[in-house]
């Protein structure tokens, strides 16, 4: 039996779903031999819910009393039943709650049990937290060394080396104990020749990172690329990407990611934290019984580790809850929101713990504004609110067809050779800029900043009138020299931004996206926010300055404006709202700000929505083929379930199996002929009476079982799925039940159903199939993926892109 889909060997090492976990090296074909989605689920020991038992002699065993390896694991690239799921677990919770009046052990058993979920949220809180301050140490440390080193301690970064320094405030940059590579190579950093050397010294060290992250990928974990939010909505919507939440993925991507950074590319950390702390969330999984056997079980511990992930990447745990919510999680009880919130406290407060800046912040880019807004600065908010949205649409669109080239293109097999290209193109043209220089966390800190009166910034270099100073309030000042160098240098840095981290995201290395687009819209709002504050300066006296903003006031906050623009580009990447505005405001630490944040929010969503409805990680979704199913979307077309349903037509008829009259051969037969993942059972092909559902997987299984365990069973063995045994001839050879692993309970709808209720059938109760009768006889069978195909079709797109691949 070696025929395609009937591998007797290939379920013997199949143990439990540690197989889930360690394949790394899978490589991204999620191509299916034929037109039928994976249907197999859970079964094993599951017999009261099929209803099936063990009723039999000798010569006629249900062998699936017990459970039998590989029944109930699930295959790659199939989707979970969420139904059977639930069910199992319900049952398992009313066995230990029945079980924990008899004993002392039993009660403690069932108070371990239901503990087991907050122990498991503590656990991940603490890895997530402790690897994303790893994170942070490690890649400002890199970053830093790109441009110099530590004479005292060289494991310290630019700053951290200066702090025992006794240079004034205004020169704490230039500590004798810190040296660029022209100092310690030629002995000076003036002139042209150091110049050079330093430019040469940050671009080598630029390439030698971003290499060693994509051969670290190519090498030993491809899932470690990019920002793994796509996958990761796959994943939480029910499918099955063995490896991607693995050790090794989360191994390699917490080394990568720290590489990736540190080489200047234009990309973030936060999407990839987020793919971290689900990676320690799966692992962790294995420690508890009821995580590890239970895929929906699973995968609310998936949504609270997402929340950690957002909560240690921003400093933000109610932000992260939030986040999960909105934007990546597809199931989300409220016991789920209890636990991501106490997930994100822990994470927090771990990374908080740590320290990683030193200057107790959970983040980079904290700031504190003390103005008060005016109602008339709404005007400009809801312009970066338009700008936001603009370029977010902008930047989904360029990005998807460049994705898409890659795909299709000779230039997806070049990995490295693209990745070599694109940073040594990102390093020649950031270093001569001070803004593209830094790295983007930096960046968006100092465009964050509200002027001082000890800012040493270009950004801080007004015309100062002391006279004026009352206290800490600086008044709005005319722009020097140093401002107006500042400005177009950043607006230099904003055009290389834009088109940079198009072809930047994407490419096989981990990358984020949230701060590429806040830096993006923190330049743009910085500069819009300089602008309205020179016009309120020079023009106190026009109609819309002269009631709040009098002369020698400080009434605009250009940070302010930086941190909405931030908010409207990220927003309009990824149209989150609710999340995003929590996000930004748990950042700034002002409840004030909430006004302004949300008016450019939603004006960025309501822009980018009018030109292109799906998000970055919906795109990227709908451009790698995932079967995800959009619960946000409208289904509004008038169809019918045997419009959808296959067979058509022209098709061969339905393939099934009968209750009792089959042998072990006809169905080994049928096995190896088709490549479909289940069959239905019927009493007989001329009554075509459905009795149930039966999985290739288990049955496989079953049958190779069986031959080697149960005397008596050949190749004209019947099979049979019912309580009895069918009426044979004493002569006859042994018989073999399979009821335990026949679904009873199929779900099914009539060929005259509307597919707008079977659409919203499949998403809210997470059905992988449902079979379709008329007047009580099967007639054919609908999958996810005919659904998702069907979708397709309406919206006018290649139903053949729902592919997996």
């Amino acid at each position: 039996m070696d025929q395609k889909g009937y591998r007797r060997e290939s379920f013997q090492s199949s143990t439990s779903d540690e197989d889930i976990l360690e394949i790394g090296g899978a490589s991204l074909d999620f191509s299916m031999a034929d037109d039928d989605p994976p249907l197999d689920r859970e079964m094993g020991g599951f017999s009261s819910y099929n209803g099936g038992g063990m009723n039999g002699t000798s010569s006629m065993m249900d062998f699936l009393e017990e459970p039998l390896p590989g029944v109930g694991t699930y295959e790659d690239f199939n989707t979970i039943d969420w139904v059977r799921e639930k069910s199992r677990d319900r049952d398992r919770h009313r066995e230990i709650t029945s079980r924990s009046k008899e004993s002392t052990w039993a009660l403690i058993h069932s108070v371990s049990d239901a503990f087991s979920g907050w122990l498991l949220m503590l656990l991940i809180g603490l890895l997530a937290g402790s690897l994303a301050g790893l994170i942070d140490i490690s890649a400002h440390w890199m970053t830093d060394l790109k441009e110099g080193v530590c004479l005292a301690d060289f494991w310290f970064n630019h700053e951290h080396c200066c702090w025992k320094s006794t240079t004034t405030f205004t020169d704490r940059d230039k500590c004798p104990e810190w040296m660029s590579w022209s100092q310690l190579i030629l002995g000076h950093g003036e002139g042209a020749f150091a110049y050079i050397l330093n430019y040469f010294m940050y671009v080598v060290w630029a390439l030698l990172f971003s290499l060693l992250a994509v051969l670290l990928v190519k090498g030993f974990a491809p899932y470690a690329c990019g920002s793994g939010i796509p996958e990761i909505k796959t994943i939480l919507s029910g499918f099955i990407i063995r490896g991607y939440l693995g050790k090794w993925t989360l191994i390699i991507k917490t080394i990568t990611l720290v590489l990736a950074v540190s080489s200047g590319l234009s990309l973030g950390k936060e999407g990839p934290l987020v793919h971290v702390a689900c990676c320690c969330g799966n692992i962790l999984c294995h420690l508890f019984t009821k995580y590890r056997k239970n895929e929906a079980k699973r995968r609310e511990v998936l949504s609270a580790a997402a929340a950690a992930g957002v909560s240690v990447a921003f400093g933000a745990p109610i932000g992260g809850v939030l986040f999960s919510l909105e934007e990546v999680s597809y199931y989300f009880p409220l016991k789920t929101l209890w636990r991501s919130f106490f997930a994100a406290l822990v994470a927090a407060f771990t990374l908080r713990s740590i320290n990683p800046f030193g200057n107790s912040r959970l983040v980079l880019f904290y700031v504190e504004f003390h103005m008060p807004w005016h109602l008339l600065e709404l005007v400009p908010f809801i312009l970066l609110g338009i700008f936001g949205g603009l370029w977010g649409a902008f930047f989904i669109r360029s990005n998807i067809a460049w994705c898409r080239r890659r795909k299709t293109t000779k230039l997806g097999k070049y990995p490295v050779l693209e990745v070599f290209v694109v940073t040594a193109l990102t390093a020649l043209l950031a270093f001569p800029n001070e803004y593209t220089r830094m790295s983007t966390s930096e960046l968006i800190s100092e465009l964050f900043n509200d002027c001082g009166i000890l800012d040493s910034s270009k950004l801080c270099e007004y015309v100062n009138d002391f006279n004026s100073t009352k206290g800490d309030d600086l008044p709005d000042r005319a722009a020097g020299p140093g401002v107006y160098t500042a400005m177009w240098q950043l607006a230099l840095a904003l055009l290389m931004k834009v088109f940079i981290t198009i072809f930047t995201f994407g490419m096989k290395v981990p990358s984020g996206l949230f701060i590429p687009s806040m830096a993006v819209g923190a330049i743009a709002g910085r500069l819009l926010g300089v602008a309205v504050e020179q016009l309120a300066y020079y023009h106190h006296d026009w109609a819309i300055f002269s009631g709040w903003c009098s002369q020698g006031a400080d009434c605009i906050t250009p940070g302010l404006y930086a941190m909405v623009g931030a908010a409207a580009c990220l927003g309009g990447v990824t149209r989150m709202t609710v999340s995003l505005v929590v996000i930004m405001f748990e950042l700034t630490g002002g409840l004030e700000y909430i006004v302004p944040l949300m008016a450019a929010a939603m004006t960025s969503k309501w822009v980018a929505d009018a030109i292109g409805r799906e998000g970055i990680y919906d795109a990227h979704i709908r451009l790698n083929g995932y079967p995800f199913l959009e619960a946000k979307e409208e289904f509004s077309h008038k169809t019918l379930a045997m419009d959808v349903m296959r067979p058509r037509r022209s098709d061969p008829p339905l393939t099934v199996i009968t209750q009792d009259s089959m042998t072990v051969e006809d169905v080994e037969s049928i096995i190896n002929d088709t490549t479909y993942s289940g069959y239905p059972v019927v009493v007989s092909r001329e009554s075509q009476r459905l009795v149930g559902f039966v999985l290739r997987r288990d049955l496989i299984i079953s049958i190779d079982n069986a031959r080697k365990k149960q005397d008596g069973i050949v190749s004209t063995s019947i099979i049979y799925f019912t309580d009895h045994s069918p009426p044979l001839p004493p002569s006859s050879p042994s018989m073999l039940k399979l009821r335990s692993i026949l679904d009873l309970s199929p779900f099914t709808v009539t060929d005259q159903t509307p597919m707008e209720i079977v659409v919203d059938i499949f998403r809210k109760l997470g059905l992988r199939q449902c079979l379709v009768t008329h007047n009580g006889k099967l007639l054919g069978i609908i999958t996810k993926k005919d659904v998702l195909k069907h979708i397709a079709q309406m919206a006018n797109q290649d139903p053949d892109s729902i592919l997996f691949n």
